[in-house]
């Protein structure tokens, strides 16, 4: 086993450059993987049929998951090449993957054009996004621990560790300002894919930085006395011992730490849009301004668990999650909930209109819009669009007319905007708290010669697997608690679930509550590698 040398400490400047050269590169590849997140509710309209806005939705949310389902294959094949070849040349191969995937997307034509070839290749370009990253945080991550001073790792990885979320605001920056510069129609027809194309500018510049990078001083100083792994896979994975802590570091660090990021961050944005139906461009904002204020934080936990351990504070994190979300979730939605608001009766409006269905021959579109607007200076507008037949020859299939398409718009006033704030700010504060450190725990987990391949993998399924699969999951549980309870209330039987908003949270919630209880029980607080 290689170990660390108090030799090989870099400078501060050098650490400086190391780490905004890496970080750079980690940010724009986080951006390119979140910018369908973050436009999951537009993409939902361009890629799938219309007729069910929630089945598109999911399907969405699918298409997302399934970039981070494929994260873990990812991590086994660019860290096999990452600890026989080298970690520099590893990530700059998975940049311009993701740089070209995103770019992609930006680029392929809706439903309407190429049928279901455009989800299809949607869900092509998400995976090959998911290989690149699988390859990418590992890389990120194990390069900077190489270059850190002994005793200093978790607060120089942690810098990484602010990029995911970094790369999120960066990614609602820039849907802010692409909404900012034109109308909402023009957005809604073309304006969404600014951001995918915008991406290869970013992605050239950090190629560019990246290329200039040397390698990782400990990796080069194992090739140099060719103490490199022949066989990574084997090594990672086939040995008992270092398998052990494959599966320690997945089930009671990684696997919660995942359902907690994704919560915390991609549900929240997701649940604050859908299921409180703020309108689209304070969702952003608000989350911007949250994931600015949390992001600090890590850097704070990181170099934290440099003085008390990493154990303690990342347990700590997925156990205030736990005890907490239910009630900061029920606090989002009741802040938003116009039933507790009083309503202005004078200021309300309604206007319907009817036009031919452009898709359906022989369709019509029924338009109602009804604006409301109440004393704390909140403001509904409610449009509902429903497909009839303006003749006997119309096709009524297509018509659905059963299912009229509504989509609520909430504007929120000041007070209420800074209230989800700061509930989602709590929700950033717990992600700090169990991601901060996971860094520097992975990299002293695993000896030099396979600590890009055994770091990767756990990292990548429990984030991949167990939290890319959150946002779908928890979706599909809260719109089935919902639809349950509708066909309860047609049946005239008691409802099922008193607040089906709040179903979808078992899952994180479940998730994290196991990892706690391994990580509590089987991991110790100390390095498995000793400097």
């Amino acid at each position: 086993m290689i170990s660390d040398s108090p030799k090989q400490v870099t400078s501060t400047r050098s650490l400086i450059s190391v780490i905004g050269a890496s970080s750079v590169g980690t940010l724009i590849e986080w951006y390119d993987f979140y910018i369908f997140g973050s436009l999951a509710t537009v993409l939902a309209t361009k890629f799938f049929p219309e007729g069910n806005p929630t089945a598109a939705f999911l399907s969405t949310l699918a298409t997302f998951a399934a970039g981070f389902v494929v994260r873990p294959f990812g991590a086994l094949f660019f860290g096999r090449l990452g600890d026989l070849i080298g970690r520099k040349y590893t990530f700059m191969v998975t940049l311009l993957l993701m740089g070209g995937a995103t770019f992609a997307i930006g680029l392929i034509p809706g439903y309407e054009t190429i049928g279901f070839l455009a989800p299809l290749l949607v869900l092509i370009l998400r995976l090959l996004q998911g290989l690149a990253l699988g390859g990418e945080y590992g890389g990120a991550a194990t390069y900077v621990a190489e270059h850190a001073p002994t005793g200093q790792r978790g607060y120089w990885t942690s810098w990484i560790q602010t990029t995911a979320t970094v790369g999120l605001f960066v990614s609602l920056i820039v849907i802010l300002l692409t909404r900012s510069s034109m109308s909402k129609e023009a957005f809604d027809e073309w304006g969404w894919r600014v951001p995918f194309i915008a991406s290869v500018l970013m992605v050239g510049i950090s190629y560019i930085i990246r290329r200039n990078m040397h390698e990782s001083p400990l990796f080069a100083k194992a090739k140099a006395e060719g103490k490199t792994s022949a066989n990574p896979l084997k090594e990672s994975f086939g040995n008992k011992y270092n398998f052990k802590f494959v599966l320690l570091a997945l089930f009671g660090a990684t696997m919660g730490q995942g359902v907690v990021w994704y919560t915390g961050q991609f549900y929240a944005m997701n649940f604050i849009k859908t299921v409180c139906n703020v309108d689209a461009m304070q969702s952003d904002e608000l989350m911007s301004v949250a994931l600015l204020m949390g992001t600090p934080f890590f850097v704070v936990f990181g170099w934290l668990s440099d003085k008390i351990g990493r154990k303690g504070i990342m347990m700590a994190g997925m156990l205030v999650a736990i005890l907490s979300y239910r009630t900061l979730y029920e606090k989002m939605y009741q802040t938003t909930n116009v039933k507790k608001k009083q309503e202005i009766t004078a200021n309300f409006s309604a206007d319907s209109t009817t036009a031919p269905d452009p898709k359906v021959a022989g369709g019509m579109i029924k338009t109602k819009t009804v604006k409301r607007e109440y004393t704390d200076g909140t403001k509904l507008t409610e449009v509902t669009k429903t497909k009839i037949a303006a003749d006997p020859s119309a096709e009524p299939a297509k018509l659905d007319a059963a299912r009229p398409d509504v989509k609520k718009t909430l504007l929120i006033n000041s007070s209420d905007r800074w209230s989800l704030i700061w509930l989602v700010f709590i929700q950033v504060i717990f992600v700090t708290l169990v991601y901060g450190p996971i860094a520097a725990f992975l990299v002293e987990m695993f000896p030099v010669q396979i600590r890009y391949t055994s770091m990767s993998l756990p990292y990548h399924i429990g984030n991949g697997v167990f939290g890319g699969l959150l946002p779908a999951v928890a979706t599909y549980l809260a719109t089935g608690a919902k639809e349950a309870n509708t066909a309860a209330e047609k049946a005239g039987s008691a409802l099922p679930y008193a607040a089906p908003y709040l179903e979808g949270l078992w899952y994180p919630i479940i998730v994290a509550a196991v990892s706690l209880l391994i990580g509590i029980f089987y991991i110790k607080n100390r390095a498995q590698v000793v400097d």
